[in-house]
This record gives C-alpha cells, structure tokens and sequence, in this order.
C-alpha cells in the first residue's frame, strides 16, 4: 500500500524466528472477553455478496464448512493445534496451486451458478488472490465461534487463530534449497485493502506472490534462483508484534540456506511500478483492513536483532539502476527517490524529491507512511542488524483497477478482462524484475 502524504496507496512484500504473533487489538479483545462469537470486522465483510461470489466462483466456499466439520471431531488442545496448522498449509498450498495452473481453476470442478439463477456464470481467472483471504476469513471465523468438548482458554484460542493466519499465510513453510549452485530469494506480498471503498478488490503483490511460490527463474548469468514467498496481513497491530520479523529473520540469517535477495511488493500508484530508495520510520494512522489507525514511529518488537540506536531512515540495497534500464515489461519502472522529513532543528514536514537530508526525522519514505513502508523498513532495519550487505528493498506496482463500465462497486461483477489482463501482466513484470535483480546478485 501506498500513502503519499495522506493519500492511500497500495501494500508490499517481505521475508523471519520466534516472536509470538497475537491477534489484531479488536480479536484480543474478544478472546479475552470469552464473546467468541463476535466476528472480526474482516470477518464481517464475508457476508457482502461479492466476497460470496468469489468464494463461489474459485470453489473455495468449500473450505470453511469442511474446516468446521474437522474442527468438530477434535477433542484435545494439541489435537486442535496439529488439525490447524494442517489445514492452514493445506489453504496456503492450495491457493499456490490454483495460481500456477495445477488442479482445477474452481476446486469443486464446475462452474458457479450465474446470480440470479439464469445460466451458468465462469469461475475466476487463476491468478486471483481473493479466494485465500476470503477462505482464510472464514475459517478463523469457524474457529472463534468453535465451542469444543473441552475449554480452550483465551490464550490457546488466540494462539490457535495466530497459527491459522501463519500458516495459510506462507509465513511457516519458506524453504530455501542449500547449495551455491543455486540464488535463493524471498517475496511478499499483502492482503487486498481499502475494502470499506470497494469489497471485491484484488492485490497485485498478493498475487504475484502465489505465482511465484516455489517457482525457479534463470537468470543472465545462467545461475537458476529460487523463489519463496508469504503474503502479510493489512493491519498495525501484527506488524508491531513481529509479524515481519518473525518471518524473515531465520532466512536472513547466515547459513546454508541463507537468502541471497529479498524484494517487498506492494500496490502503488497508477500506471508505473516504483522502485522505493528509502524507508521511513513513521507510522501515518490511515485505517488498515480492521478499522484501526496507528501513528508514531515504527514500534521494534522486543528479541529481534535491529540497529541502536533507531534509525530514521533505511534504504533499498536491490540494482534499482539496472532494473530501471532493463526491459522488464509494459510499465515503466521508476527509481523513486521522494520523502518526506521533518529538518534538524525543524518543525514542519518538508518534501524532499532527492531524499532526506543529514539529522531529519521521517515523516513519509518513498513509500509513503503506511504498511508497505513499514514493511520495507522494517525488513531493511532487520537486514541491517543481521547482514548489511544482503540485497533487499521495496518493489511497489501499478494500481489494480476494474475495467470501463465495472468501476461501480455495486455492479455486482466481481471481475472483468481488463481487471484479469492487467494483473496478469503486473504479476509477469514482478517476475521479471526479480529475475534481473537476481541476475545482478550472482554477478556479484
């Protein structure tokens, strides 16, 4: 996600050990309060037509009633962490598959009826994000209304619902091939946003991200490199709890599976994708996916390695020179050196087109202020502790957007050519740009 200034924007990818990942401020209120049958606001976008209709349409509708059935026959808590942690794999890998044209493009091998009951209306394109957020929903809703046998305590339902968004996430099951033989690179992307505006939006960056999970990439020098990828939620509260950190930190870290390049992606501005220079340590309170704001400088998890004291501002460590020159696809690439700071001995935020000047606090990176630059920086901050030479950055795509004559949320029409070619070709052009980026990382 982008946020110039106060403008929203578009959301990105990233590569972590063991901080503990709790829920979003509004479900630790109810687990603590026992009320396991409030939903989430997330949660409760699921009933809105279009999310029913993409759950159709993909076939994965099928996957919170089954969830609720296995849900039923456990009887223990470990039981229930083993079934959990199974099924949320099972989505993840799923939702994998479904993008790289493996299985069924609608899981239950036919199509949806049309709405309205006349005719037969077509599943989704494969490379569509939505059907996994929209199943995951579902299924953490199954799991805080679940009433077992025995009684879980707030704490063991929390941790369960943390190990459900984990694993249906990709976040657990990163797996970097050993060897020099071989480039390893991480991806991430996030969740679709901004659903108050519009229900049925999709995320380029959460896209590519099932894309290419698994795949592997020659690249110029001849070298193959291996692509891993997660996808990360669009709220404040997982982040400042580790959630990026978590994830990165064991492939950042030096060893035989060590990653070689790591890139963040997310949706930016129209018509351009933005190679991000810097990163900013400032939080600008727009409203993530449950409605809640966050301002102030980025919180650093406590038991993660990071620079002391804070710093202000990080930057990308990807070839952003060579990638602008390459031809990676049919929208420009640009080196984006734009922020926003307040000067030493300041006290009004200043732009600053060529980046921050010595001393300043950051208001805005290049990303803006909201997720994606926050994910940039603190997968940036992360590689700086750990491993300062390691190639990462923040990669923001074009914007999504609905073809002529379907911008109207209430069309009912949950896609379109346009919709289905354009984030096939942003997708491509993600594919692409890493491949150059690895290219330039093996030649060292």
């Amino acid at each position: 996600m982008r946020h110039i200034r106060t403008k929203l924007g578009a959301l990105g990818l990233a590569v972590i050990a063991a901080v503990p990942l709790s829920l979003t401020a509004p479900e630790a209120a109810t687990a603590a309060s026992g009320d396991t049958s409030a939903a989430t606001v997330e949660e409760k976008r699921l009933t809105q037509a279009a999310p029913q209709e993409i759950l159709r349409r993909s076939g994965f509708a099928r996957w919170e009633r089954e969830f609720a059935r296995g849900l039923a026959r456990v009887t223990t808590y470990p039981e229930a962490k083993r079934y959990v942690a199974r099924e949320g794999r099972a989505l993840w890998r799923r939702a994998v598959d479904r993008a790289q044209g493996r299985g069924p493009a609608e899981y239950e091998g036919r199509e949806a009826p049309a709405k309205g009951g006349g005719g037969r209306r077509a599943g989704l394109s494969r490379d569509d994000d939505r059907p996994l957020y929209w199943a995951r929903l579902g299924m953490t809703r199954e799991l805080r209304e679940w009433q077992p046998g025995f009684t879980p305590s707030a704490s063991q339902r929390e941790a369960l619902v943390g190990l459900l968004e984990r694993t249906s996430r990709g976040q657990d099951s990163i797996d970097l091939p050993a060897g020099k033989h071989v480039l390893r690179v991480v991806v991430t992307g996030f969740d679709p946003f901004q659903l108050d505006d519009d229900v049925r939006r999709s995320n380029p960056s959460g896209a590519a991200a099932l894309a290419l999970d698994g795949t592997t990439v020659r690249t110029a020098s001849g070298r193959p490199a291996r692509i891993e990828t997660a996808v990360f939620p669009v709220r404040w509260a997982d982040f400042a709890e580790g959630t990026v950190e978590r994830t990165l930190l064991p492939h950042v870290r030096r060893g035989a599976r060590q990653v070689d390049l790591f890139t963040t992606v997310s949706q930016g501005r129209p018509g351009q994708f933005d190679l991000e220079r810097t990163n900013g340590a400032w939080r600008g309170g727009s409203p993530d996916n449950a409605r809640e704001s966050a301002t102030g400088t980025v919180p650093i998890p406590d038991r993660v390695p990071t620079v002391h004291p804070q710093p202000q501002w990080t930057t990308t460590t990807l070839p952003y020179e060579r990638i602008v020159a390459a031809g990676t696809g049919p929208y420009p690439v640009r080196d984006n050196t734009a922020v926003t700071e307040i000067p030493a001995g300041g006290t009004e935020p200043v732009e600053r087109p060529d980046g921050p000047t010595p001393g300043s606090t950051a208001r805005a990176g290049g990303g803006g202020d909201y997720l994606s630059n926050e994910i940039a920086y603190r997968a940036t901050l992360l590689r700086d502790a750990v491993r300062p030479g390691l190639a990462g950055g923040h990669l923001h795509t074009p914007v999504l957007t609905f073809g002529p004559g379907n911008t109207d949320p209430a069309s009912g029409k949950v896609s379109d050519p346009v919709f289905v070619r354009n984030r096939v070709a942003i997708t491509g052009q993600v594919r692409a740009i890493v491949t150059v980026a690895a290219g330039e990382v093996a030649r060292g």
